[in-house]
């Protein structure tokens, strides 16, 4: 084929060859489109199946702790029911409180320690600060409610009461 004034043959030649190239490249890209597409189906495919199964782990999961919890609830509507002395009462009630913390102990929730500790923001929810001076300041005086921990999370920060120093409380009136 001459660059310059090619024939109408050789036009015509060349309009076959590209066609043909446009041909192959539309059925390429036709393919891979095909392809892509059962490629997203199948990914769809994955992903719920995979929510299935997560949901099948957590509602075993949950079956089970829900289990251990069935025997605590037999234990506490027969003592809500008998006609027994609070000395009885007291005794159940407690019984019921063990065996509570074992299962929760066995789920991996476990108590924050609060008081006598330095206060932590990230576990400890400060309710009021107390002037003292038999505890440095910063450290924890009193637990007002008990925080839990599961794993290496906090599902509730413990209240706690804060020791500070008389003597600071004194300099910041100075400097009002």
């Amino acid at each position: 084929m001459s660059p310059k004034n090619p024939t109408k043959k050789e036009l015509q030649e060349r309009v076959e060859e590209l066609e043909n190239k446009l041909k192959e490249a539309e059925d390429k890209a036709e393919r891979q489109l095909s392809q892509l597409k059962y490629a997203k189906a199948d990914l769809e495919n994955i992903q719920k199946q995979s929510q299935k199964r997560m949901q099948d782990v957590m509602d075993r999961a949950n079956g089970s702790l829900l289990q251990q919890l069935l025997s605590l609830l037999d234990e506490m509507e027969i003592l809500a029911t008998r006609d027994a002395e609070k000395e009885n009462l007291v005794q159940g009630m407690g019984m019921v409180l063990k065996k509570l913390q074992k299962v929760m102990e066995s789920e991996g929730v476990r108590v924050i320690e609060a008081e006598g500790h330095q206060f932590d923001p990230f576990r400890h929810d400060a309710v009021m600060e107390v002037e003292t001076s038999e505890e440095p300041d910063g450290v924890v005086v009193e637990e007002v409610r008990r925080g839990y921990m599961y794993k290496d999370r906090v599902l509730r920060a413990s209240m706690v009461k804060v020791a500070r120093s008389p003597k600071k409380s004194e300099e910041e009136d100075q400097d009002e």
